[in-house]
Order: C-alpha cells, then sequence, then structure tokens
C-alpha cells in the first residue's frame, strides 16, 4: 500500500481551473425541480456540496471526466491524472464532515511510517493525494463560499451493494469466506495497530478493485461525448473484470479505541450496535457487529438480519429482534451502564431466532456458521470476538 507511506499532501485551490485537455460536449440539464442523487438524501443541504462539471481540472492535473459517487458528505469523482485514472472525493463544506477521512489517512499513513508490516493495510482504499479547494461562487443552486476536503483515491469497480443487486443470488461459500476475511484483515491492522474505528461497516463501503483500467477510458469517452445529467455507474462495464474486496470510505471513522463523547449517531440504522443505541462509550467491537450484520444479513439470510422491515427505522422494532435472533435479554450489568431511556415497546418476534435465519447451510458447516456468528453478536462488546481472533475461526479455514 505504498501511498500510505507518506501522509497525502494537502493545499488549497481557490475556484476552478478552466478545462483544456479535452473539449466536452455541452451538459443535459434537467429541471430544477426533479431531485437527483444527493438531493433525495435526507438533510439535503446544496450549500454544503462544491459545484462540480464534467471537464473542469483541479490542483493543475485532475481532470473531471465523469461522477461515480455521492453521499451525505461527499461527491467521487472519475479524473484523468496525466495517463492514469483516480478518483477524486469532495468533501461537503459542513464542519460535521470537513478533514475527518484526510486525518485518518494521515493518522494510518504515520502508522505505516512507524514501520508496521500488518498485512491488513494493503485492504484499505489507497489515497494518492489531498488537497483543498475555495468555493468563491455565490450562484443560486451552487454552493456557498466555503472550504471543501478533496482526496484522490484508487479508483474502484462496485461494491459488494451494486454485486447483489445484479445477481439476486446469496454470495457462494468460497466467496463469501474470502470477502468476510480480508475484511477482518483489515479491521485488524485498524483497530489493533492504528487505533482506528470505522463505524461504517456495510456492504456499499466494501468495494472490488479495478481489474481492467480500459473501463475507466471507456468510462470518460462516454461521457465526453454524451454527457449524462445523472451518474454513469460503473457497474455494468464491469461485470466480467471483478477485482478484490477493499475496505473503503473513511468519512465517519474515529481515532481512538474507545470513543465516549463522538455522539450516538453512527453507523448505518440497520447495522447499529445495542451500545450506540443505547448511548453507551463505544468503541471497535461495534465493527465486528458491523461485520456480522452484513455478513448475516445481506450476504447469507437474504435479509437485513436486525431491521427487514422497509422505511423509518425503529430502534425498540429493532431492539426486539435483536432480541429474538441473539436469543437472550441484555444482562442487567449492560442495562446499568446505558444512558438511554426507552419511551416506547415492540413485541419479540416468536418465530425467528439466529438458526431459522440460516437456511443453505447443514450440518458441520452449519454449526461453525452460527457459533462465528454468535461471536460476533453479544450484547456486551468486551464479550465480542476481535477481527484478529475471528479470523483464526474454524468456519473460515
Amino acid at each position: 500500500m505504498a501511498s500510505l507511506l507518506r501522509p497525502p499532501r494537502n493545499h488549497t485551490i481557490h475556484g476552478r481551473v478552466p478545462s483544456s485537455l479535452r473539449k466536452y460536449t455541452s451538459h443535459q440539464y434537467l429541471p430544477r425541480n426533479i431531485p437527483i442523487e444527493e438531493e433525495t438524501l435526507p438533510h439535503y443541504n446544496p450549500t454544503h456540496y462544491y459545484p462540480v462539471n464534467i471537464g473542469d481540472i483541479y490542483h493543475s492535473r485532475y481532470q473531471i471526466t465523469g461522477k461515480v459517487g455521492y453521499g451525505a458528505d461527499s461527491t467521487s469523482w472519475v479524473c484523468r491524472d496525466l495517463r492514469k485514472y483516480t478518483v477524486l472525493k469532495i468533501s461537503t463544506s459542513s464542519p460535521e464532515s470537513h478533514n475527518r477521512e484526510y486525518k485518518v489517512y494521515e493518522h494510518l499513513a504515520k502508522v505505516v511510517e512507524r514501520g508496521s508490516l500488518h498485512p491488513g493495510q494493503s485492504l484499505i482504499r489507497e489515497v494518492y493525494d489531498s488537497f483543498e479547494l475555495q468555493n468563491t461562487t455565490e450562484e443560486e443552486g451552487k454552493g456557498k463560499r466555503g472550504i471543501h476536503q478533496c482526496l484522490i483515491l484508487q479508483p474502484m469497480t462496485m461494491s459488494l451493494l451494486d454485486m447483489m443487486r445484479l445477481n439476486s443470488k446469496p454470495f457462494d461459500l468460497p466467496l463469501l469466506k474470502m470477502t468476510v476475511k480480508r475484511v477482518l484483515l483489515a479491521l485488524d491492522f485498524l483497530h489493533a495497530e492504528a487505533g482506528v474505528v470505522h463505524t461504517d461497516i456495510k456492504a456499499d463501503n466494501i468495494m472490488l478493485t479495478l481489474h481492467d483500467p480500459t473501463i475507466l477510458t471507456s468510462f470518460a469517452d462516454a461521457e465526453s461525448s454524451s454527457p449524462s445529467p445523472r451518474k454513469i455507474s460503473l457497474t455494468d462495464a464491469s461485470r466480467k473484470n471483478y477485482g478484490l474486496p477493499t475496505l473503503c470510505d473513511f468519512s465517519e471513522a474515529r481515532i481512538g479505541t474507545v470513543q465516549k463523547d463522538s455522539g450516538p449517531f453512527v453507523q448505518p440504522c440497520i447495522y447499529r450496535a445495542p451500545e450506540v443505541i443505547f448511548e453507551m462509550p463505544w468503541g471497535t467491537a461495534v465493527d465486528i457487529w458491523g461485520v456480522a450484520g452484513v455478513v448475516g444479513g445481506q450476504h447469507l439470510f437474504g435479509d437485513d438480519i436486525f431491521d427487514p422491515i422497509t422505511g423509518h427505522h425503529d430502534p425498540f422494532r429493532h431492539l426486539a429482534r435483536v432480541v429474538a435472533v441473539i436469543g437472550e435479554f441484555p444482562s442487567p450489568e449492560f442495562v446499568r451502564r446505558s444512558n438511554w431511556i426507552a419511551h416506547a415497546e415492540a413485541p419479540i418476534p416468536d418465530n425467528i431466532s439466529l438458526e431459522t435465519l440460516e437456511r443453505r447451510l447443514t450440518g458441520t458447516e452449519k454449526e461453525l456458521f452460527l457459533d462465528f456468528m454468535r461471536a460476533m453478536l453479544k450484547w456486551m462488546p468486551e464479550e465480542r470476538s476481535t477481527a484478529g481472533e475471528l479470523l483464526g475461526h474454524e468456519f473460515l479455514r
């Protein structure tokens, strides 16, 4: 992971540089009243996003060729850097997101510089460069003045979530085990050597490396000749070019293995660990709970293990299902640690359990899998197996 051997450099650039490397046809504009992409997200604020156009050049070298991702904290764009392609991730200007991912990558670089040889460092998405953009525009719908942190990242093809959408069948067992091993190895590096909690383990943050770089050339050519008003995914072009699973997106990561004052709103709702829901101090064990949610929910059972009901997330129904799946109530000691005051209740489902949810395996393989899941699904965070311990579990052999 050569790029983590040095801290990413940080520079500030004021505004965009006019395009001179390639001429792009005019864009297709959608009516303002039709929301797309990040505009559809809850709590979307257009003033927090940096206005980007196809063909723009940033840092005097990175030319935008197309959009490939968006989220509450950033947008991501394929860009051409001299003769190779990279991904430019531009954070929003909101104080909550500014610089967090950059600081985590900077911290990881220092860990590697101190001599870490942990193999898990190679299973984290690489960062090549960083800089800041100063938005100087005040035009309606184009953000407002502010600083946007930018990262130049390793290109990826698709996420595990994209793979599941392409193929409705659950992962076969060898693929599942290989994926879990790589994620756990990356987490063991983060937890044991870097002291970092990812907090956002989910299928769309586990992405596949780029096996065939010509995909990006085709993508850039398509955007050049016929720009799309919507994001064009690399998914279709890369169906036969799967790389290896890699842990991505550190925009919600925290430095420090125990977090007491980071707030309760971490992790995706459906993968939220009990200590987070109960507003207790939390740490690396939340990532282990997240792995169990991804593995058990989306790759084997075919449902979100703790919240299969679409729509608004209900923490009470979520906890009732946790009781049913784990097969036990939280201990009095767990409740005593909590700052959470329940103001509602939900019935505990009587027709589900970890055993009934698992429908694919039989015999010894099933018992090993259930034991593997139980090692991650403990009410008390200190009772969950660590990433390093799970790597030695017989299920993964």
